[in-house]
């Protein structure tokens, strides 16, 4: 069994760290000329592109998991992305290290420059953007999506099963804000020239946490984690197929648009991993929901095996002694924590090398730790699922937004398929000439996409007030 296993893995042995980087762009020429800047690296441009940008601006009033704006301050969208980030560069730093020193001698000289000196700005960019098509109101805003399409009936169901394709039609029944994020980084909307933010191949593929298509994705039965969700809309099929061959990135057999996950979306998932479980529940004591005693049960046990000093369940506790304000001990919980997984997770990564470049590794890295620490994520996972996840106002926020982004859908949408009534000329009037809405019956999925595209790239209180104005709850005052 372990030989047959063995040439198993042998036969998807098709990635090599050597050409899974590039700096190509999307929108690129088939003769790019290289970037002429000594100071900032194409990598580097890639990070400046996007927290330079309104759709990574926007973040900053969407929802994390606790309801915005409050009286007391707790993590948005783009506070989260920007620790993410942090975490990602640190993973970038010790594993490009390392896979620069295990090379040092069979490997050119470009490669230890990108492994040592670059992976840590593209794992930072990809940590940075990795939220970056969620619409408003968190997971809830997605499900909401879902929810509206999913629940169509009559003409308007017809008029969209008979105008787009399986695949087109299941982007909207399974919206994903993974996909999106690869929409939202590479599509031009109404811009002539191609590419969208133009960030390198690099970068996007470390983003894309489920290659596959929304028709083949959703399928937890098929044992790939490819496959557990999607990652690119019908539209953006194109532009992965260009980064996957280019990276020498496999496509699955028996599958038209599936493909092995890129090794650099292992640790932009880990970074994202690491942060939610343990500033989630900061965020939570600062609320007053979760006790320091809490906290502390949930994260010091893993240190109870540590050997080093400084990292001993002993020597934490002195320091936390020494600490008057229960935030401040929270905090130092936390910065503990993150250390040590990053630590640990660095560590996984490395040991499954192999199946990551066989593209066999088909769970994410926190489940490759012992079972004692999975034990330990597990129960954190139950405290916040049960305390936290489901806290009132968390769930009136979730509802909220399936109010709003549905009714938005039902207006917007109804416009876009009835373009000539009165009042559906007035509210496409509304959508931002960014996201261009025809009245060719042929151009259907590309107006609903357009409308998709205006309502999830909304913020909080622009969607809610965008809802009461236009549904006649709030009357806007002439400016």
């Amino acid at each position: 069994m372990r030989a047959f296993l063995f040439l198993l893995m042998s036969h998807f042995y098709s990635m090599k760290w050597s050409s899974l980087y590039s700096a190509r762009r999307t929108g690129d020429p088939e003769r790019k000329i290289d970037n002429s800047d000594q100071v900032r690296t194409a990598f580097l441009r890639d990070y400046d592109r996007i927290i330079f940008s309104s759709a990574f601006r926007r973040l900053q009033n969407k929802t994390q998991v606790f309801p915005l704006p409050g009286a007391v301050f707790v993590h948005n969208r783009l506070t989260h992305s920007l620790e993410v980030a942090s975490v990602g560069r640190s993973f970038g730093k010790a594993v490009g290290d390392e896979l620069a020193r295990r090379y040092a001698t069979s490997e050119a000289e470009h490669f230890s420059e990108f492994y040592k000196y670059e992976l840590p700005s593209v794992i930072a960019a990809a940590c940075l953007a990795h939220d970056i098509g969620n619409p408003p109101f968190g997971h809830s805003g997605e499900d909401a999506i879902r929810t509206y399409f999913k629940e169509l009936e009559g003409e308007t169901r017809k008029a969209l099963e008979d105008h787009l394709s399986p695949n087109q039609l299941k982007d909207f029944e399974k919206f994903e804000g993974n996909s999106n994020a690869l929409r939202v980084l590479t599509h031009s909307y109404n811009e002539k020239e191609a590419g969208g933010y133009k960030l390198t191949y690099a970068t996007l593929a470390a983003i894309v946490k489920y290659p596959s298509s929304s028709t083949e994705g959703f399928n937890k039965k098929s044992g790939l984690i490819a496959t557990k969700k999607s990652g690119f809309f019908d539209a953006e099929i194109p532009t992965y197929q260009s980064i996957s061959e280019t990276l020498g990135i496999p496509k699955r057999e028996g599958y038209n648009h599936v493909y092995a996950r890129h090794p650099f979306v292992y640790l932009t998932e880990a970074a994202d991993d690491i942060c939610y479980r343990i500033i989630d529940l900061e965020d939570a004591h600062r609320l007053q929901i979760a006790s320091l005693d809490t906290i502390k049960k949930l994260f010091l046990p893993f240190f109870e095996n540590e050997k080093e000093e400084w990292n001993t369940l002993d020597y934490i506790e002195r320091k936390l002694a020494n600490i008057n304000d229960d935030n401040q001990k929270v905090q130092y919980i936390r910065a503990k924590w993150i250390g040590h997984m990053t630590g640990k997770l660095s560590q996984v990564f490395m040991e499954k090398e192999e199946e990551l470049l066989a593209g066999t590794l088909e769970v994410d890295l926190m489940k490759c730790l012992p079972e004692r620490e999975r034990q330990l994520i597990d129960a954190i996972n139950k405290y916040s699922v049960a305390n936290v996840y489901n806290y009132k106002s968390v769930v009136e926020i979730e509802i909220a937004g399936y109010n709003v982004i549905g009714g938005l859908l039902k207006e917007f949408i109804n416009a876009v398929l009835n373009p000539t009534h009165t009042k559906s000329e007035k509210i496409i009037k509304l959508i931002s000439s960014q996201f261009p809405i025809t009245q060719d019956p042929k151009g259907l999925y590309n107006n609903v996409q357009s409308v998709v595209d205006y309502i999830s790239g909304m913020t909080d209180l622009y969607a809610i007030d965008m809802y009461r104005k236009i549904t006649g709850i709030t009357i806007p005052e002439i400016r």
